[in-house]
């Protein structure tokens, strides 16, 4: 007892100190993890393991395979999660490039570490491609808290980001049909029966995945769940689909989960959100404690086995060369470059997946006397390890030193979708800025979307918004939402994170009435509210340029502004392009020369042959 709950007590523990310290959570797990397994028998008084995953005969938490049926079930639980996430719309704007790296780009891993472990341990040519075939996948767990903190373009952070997501089911099903090569072919990897076998995993993998998600999302729509029974029916539901495709296919339930996911999560489900939030949270759980049993479960011998120059040639090998040549090759043609594929050969740490999968297959193989088994789960976890330990210490100073980091993040963040939202953002991408639209009605979203517009539909008193890390190259935010208590947590919790060149927002009705307490956060001018801006744009949705003379021009202008409700200054925009937006005080620009220009929403001020008028198609 005492030792289960100390797994779970450490384990969010360290959770907590990676949010913290913004470090993959994996590293102080697998740290924990050691330090109370292998590492424990060197300092404990009879030399035994603090916490001892598998029962020996006098201690131990599951007995016989108890572990891995354990570890089996939670990596489907979250491979499931994973594929909730997976949406096609979002697929098929990240272009070719990922699509290569999941392909061409895993291939070359697949075949070159296969290569690298072969000539330096010696394996076998089977133990060989199994080990590439586990470190084949990224993950998302472990790029997005290394990337959360590093301003990077748009396309680069979604590269990554995708990479880590498509790639684990990819990994996943490599690895389980080179082990079923293994364990079916008795040695020999291609016979007929193993391609048999392999036809059978895809068979029910695909057959049970499909069908029980079609099946759950009809009695979910048809409410045949209660409310409160939802994300456990669901939860049972993953587990019975793993289980019975693993039943008619060994190892195929966690093709099956992914692609339960998958398809799940790409259908009109109205609890969507609900659901994976409740799998976010058990996926949380779910990873704490595997990788501290996980951990704890490698002994000293194992450690000892790998503790050689062969070890850290291996992993030279992958980091700086399998991963950069298997990048570039997946990138050539597109339009990345030079540095920045450069950052995404550095930057590919492996995660949960490699991890769980090895310890159970590595422990499968060398139960059943599979000679250079035991080499499969320290090389693996070392790989995990290092690259995680690599990338989380030096990814920013490499960005940086390559040229890839933002010195300023020029994008800009919109809080609400409104009319009045669209339009501005739809000026703002007509010039070339990276904006984005964030706002919890689906309707609205929409609507951005079909302008063209970036749009997310979030909750801000949620914290997803801080793991989005296709927002890094945002350095500026504006609350305009009619909900002036929203505007100002808006600017107070993503200020530091998504405003550092500026947080703006809205003022209310009273603020609006008492212009020498204004707040400096004030979008616009003092006399511009959510009522005044709503009925302009209803009147004039049309965004105006005027060319300015001076300083004076400028200031005289905005006086008219305030006095006519129906025109709203918006951006002062400098002759080289470069938007600045007009805050509440709006004098306090000095570098207004000829050449700059007026941005203002509403009625004409004066003609001006040479603006540029941009009208919100409804």
């Amino acid at each position: 007892m005492v030792e289960l709950a100390g797994i779970i007590i450490l384990g969010i523990i360290a959770q907590w100190v990676a949010w913290r310290f913004k470090l993959p959570a994996i590293l102080p797990l697998i740290l924990i993890g050691l330090l109370v397994g292998p590492l424990a028998t060197l300092y404990t008084e009879d030399g035994s393991k603090l916490i001892e995953p598998i029962w020996n005969g006098e201690k131990g938490l599951f007995p016989g395979e108890g572990l891995y049926y354990f570890v089996s079930l939670a990596i489907s639980i979250i491979l499931f999660e994973g594929g909730l996430t997976l949406k096609r719309a979002e697929i098929r704007n990240v272009g070719p490039v990922i699509t290569k790296l999941i392909t061409l780009g895993s291939l070359v891993t697949f075949f070159g570490a296969a290569m690298a472990s072969h000539f330096i341990f010696g394996l076998s040519w089977q133990i060989s491609f199994l080990f590439s075939s586990l470190i084949i996948v990224t993950g998302p767990t472990v790029i997005t808290p290394i990337l959360r903190n590093i301003p990077l373009k748009k396309d680069l952070s979604a590269v990554l980001k995708w990479e880590g997501i498509l790639i684990d089911p990819i990994g996943a099903l490599a690895a389980v049909l080179v082990f079923e090569f293994i364990s079916v072919g008795e040695g020999q990897a291609y016979t007929f029966t193993a391609m048999i076998e392999f036809g059978k995993i895809l068979l029910f993998g695909f057959t049970f995945g499909f069908t029980f998600a079609h099946a759950l999302t009809f009695v979910i729509k048809r409410n045949f769940i209660p409310h409160y029974l939802l994300n456990v029916v669901s939860l049972s539901v993953v587990l019975l689909v793993f289980v019975m495709s693993d039943v008619f296919a060994h190892e195929s339930g966690l093709l099956a989960v992914v692609i339960m996911g998958m398809v799940m999560g790409n259908t009109d489900l109205p609890n969507i959100k609900e659901l994976l939030y409740f799998k976010e949270s058990l996926s949380v759980l779910l990873i704490s404690i595997l990788f501290i049993l996980l951990a704890a479960n490698i002994n000293m011998s194992d450690l000892q086995l790998i503790y050689s120059w062969k070890t850290a040639v291996l992993f030279l090998v992958i980091v700086f060369l399998i991963r950069p040549l298997g990048v570039f090759l997946s990138s050539t043609g597109s339009n990345l470059k030079f540095n920045e594929k450069l950052f995404i050969g550095w930057v590919g740490p492996r995660g949960i997946v490699a991890a769980g999968i090895a310890s159970l297959f590595g422990s499968k193989l060398l139960a059943k006397g599979e000679e250079g088994a035991e080499y499969i789960t320290p090389l693996v976890f070392m790989i995990v390890l290092g690259t995680v330990l690599l990338n989380a210490t030096t990814a920013r100073v490499f960005a940086k030193a390559i040229g890839v980091f933002l010195k300023k993040s020029e994008g800009i963040v919109i809080i609400g979708a409104s009319k009045v939202s669209r339009i501005i953002g739809d000026y703002l991408r007509k010039n070339k800025r990276h904006v984005v639209l964030i706002d919890n009605n689906q309707t609205n979203i929409d609507k951005a979307k079909k302008l063209g517009i970036e749009a997310i539909t979030a909750n801000i008193y949620s914290d997803n918004l801080t793991d989005n890390i296709e927002l890094n190259d945002v350095g500026y935010l504006m609350a305009l939402t009619g909900n002036s208590d929203i505007n100002r947590y808006a600017v107070n919790k993503f200020g530091q994170q998504f405003g550092e060149n500026g947080s703006f927002r809205l003022i209310d009705a009273d603020e609006m009435n008492d212009p020498e307490n204004n707040p400096k956060e004030g979008l616009f001018s003092h006399t511009d509210d959510f009522i005044k801006l709503t009925e302009t744009a209803r009147k004039f949705p049309v965004i105006h340029e005027i060319e300015l003379k001076d300083k004076e021009h400028y200031e005289g202008l905005i006086e008219i502004t305030k006095a006519d409700e129906n025109i709203v200054p918006i951006f002062l925009k400098t002759p080289d392009g470069d938007l600045k937006i007009i805050p509440s005080f709006s004098t306090d620009f000095n570098d207004i020369n000829e050449g700059c220009r007026l941005v203002y929403l509403g009625k004409v001020l004066e003609a001006d042959d040479t603006e540029d008028d941009i009208e919100e198609e409804d």
